[in-house]
């Protein structure tokens, strides 16, 4: 089955965005080369925003609509694909994690999966009365196999200190996991750094998210309650990088953010 036969435009805006773009290119008689020179694409990027595999941004959307004088249909369908929750999103996420040459994290409330350990995913995941824990776990540990991938991808990591200091399933559980993560901060590839709770309020209090870099594209996963949101958009990426930067800007430097993580593992008694 080809990608455009597996397009479900009743389960995903982004498919029906998909689809009503091949119907409209046919309905025209144009070739996917004459779109690609509409869109100032190539060939090859019309092929996948028909198969799905690449998704139509908001300047596109207008130029069609403009073009083809379809009242706004792409520009509507394009703004409520993007501010929707799709639940391929979390998917997406893991395959970009998975090809990532960087990844920058900004976490605001737990350790993040790629760094917890067996006896924290435990608690968190019984914490939240989930089913099937031991399913969740092997799952979680699988990919932490990205942490043995041959290039290991950079890892920039930052912590708010309530990640540290909150007391997830107990002070032994805590100590291990801290001492995974300064197990961790050992590899060259990888920093960790924390922002104090003396930072006070910052933008990084409006929750955690996720930059990752594949080649010459990146993408932003942002967490949230019931699911997360990709996003793909590159000047609202753009935005993302400022706001990891500006987080940055309010962490300690990694020697001192190491120096934390100790003392915190230390009073775990």
């Amino acid at each position: 089955m080809s990608a455009r036969d597996s397009l479900d435009p009743s389960e995903s805006l982004w498919d029906l965005v998909a689809v009503q773009l091949r119907r409209h290119r046919e309905e025209r008689n144009l070739s996917g080369a004459a779109l690609a020179r509409i869109l100032d694409l190539d060939r090859s990027s019309v092929s996948r925003l028909e198969s799905g595999g690449m998704r139509l941004q908001p300047r596109h959307a207008k130029l069609l609509d403009q073009e083809w004088k379809t009242d706004w249909l792409f520009t509507c369908l394009v703004g409520f694909a993007r501010s929707g929750h799709n639940a391929e999103w979390f998917k997406a996420n893991l395959e970009s994690e998975a090809r990532a040459s960087e990844v920058r994290i900004w976490e605001l409330a737990w350790i993040p999966g790629l760094f917890q350990t067996e006896t924290y995913m435990r608690a968190v995941f019984e914490s939240a009365g989930w089913e099937n824990v031991d399913e969740h776990i092997a799952y979680r540990a699988k990919r932490q196999g990205l942490l043995g991938r041959k290039p290991r991808p950079a890892m920039r990591v930052i912590l708010d200190q309530g990640t540290l200091d909150q007391p997830v399933g107990g002070p032994e559980v805590m100590r291990e996991q801290l001492s995974a993560i300064l197990e961790q901060a050992k590899h060259p590839k990888t920093t960790f750094r924390v922002v104090p709770r003396s930072a006070g309020a910052h933008i990084g209090r409006d929750g955690s998210f996720k930059l990752m870099t594949m080649g010459n594209s990146e993408v932003v996963y942002t967490e949230a309650t019931g699911g997360g949101r990709l996003v793909t958009d590159p000047a609202e990426v753009r935005l993302f990088r400022q706001r990891f930067d500006r987080i940055s800007d309010q962490a300690l430097p990694v020697d001192a953010s190491i120096e934390l993580i100790k003392q915190i593992m230390e009073a775990f008694h």
